[in-house]
């Protein structure tokens, strides 16, 4: 697919040349901008020269929402994260990032200096998509998420990103997505060889300063 046809994203380019990307996805409902705000607080050093894309989610319509159409990934069915996923959706989009993510490698970025990140939704496909790629990247940070299609990853696992530290960070008064399901998340990568670096913190469905202290570290040294 041709740049043109990419997902339309809030782009932050780097004050000095450009050496790593980070593609960062946001939540149900939300957009683009959601994070935008938290990239000066990282305070990344300019010389890592990072780019940020925050790609727009499809509007499709929601069934938790009453159907109405609103920024999501991938469809929610049913209060219960693990009924009915929505497959074909979450696929659908973790192919929309991997084009994103090859018009960066065609631009000439190394595949060790792109991280993946995402909160929430975004987490989840972020997630699905890290632990099928077919080569190495710089990092991965799932926020507030969770995974989908837990009795999948076995056999569509690849082995590219098993040495590559996975950030994952959440709330322990969360009342969206229970931090159990995080829990278990966790553990199932844990299980099939990914490294897993586990924060929580007391908050609930939200990123906090401590966190956003620790994803700045997290993206210093995975990209320096």
């Amino acid at each position: 697919m041709s740049e043109t046809n990419l997902l339309t994203s809030v782009i932050i380019e780097p004050k000095s040349t450009h050496k790593a990307t980070v593609i960062w996805l946001h939540g149900l409902g939300a957009d683009g901008h959601d994070f935008e705000p938290i990239v000066p607080e990282l305070k990344l050093a300019e010389d890592l020269g990072v780019k940020f894309i925050f790609p727009h989610a499809p509007i499709i319509p929601v069934t938790i929402n009453n159907g109405h159409p609103m920024r999501a990934w991938y469809d929610i069915r049913n209060a219960d994260l693990s009924q009915r996923e929505d497959q074909k959706g979450v696929r659908q989009s973790a192919d929309f990032i991997m084009e994103i993510l090859q018009a960066e490698l065609d631009k000439g970025i190394a595949p060790e200096k792109i991280i993946l990140a995402g909160f929430s939704q975004g987490g989840a496909v972020t997630l699905h998509l890290a632990t099928r790629l077919p080569f190495k990247i710089g990092g991965v940070l799932a926020l507030s998420t969770y995974m989908t299609m837990a009795e999948n990853l076995a056999s569509e696992k690849t082995n590219a990103n098993l040495e590559t530290p996975f950030f994952m960070a959440h709330g322990s008064q969360d009342p969206v997505v229970p931090m159990q399901r995080a829990q278990f998340s966790a553990k199932t990568l844990t299980e099939n060889g990914y490294q897993i670096l586990w924060q929580d913190y007391p908050m609930p469905h939200a990123v906090c300063p401590p966190e956003i202290t620790a994803i700045g570290h997290y993206i210093t040294k995975q990209l320096s």
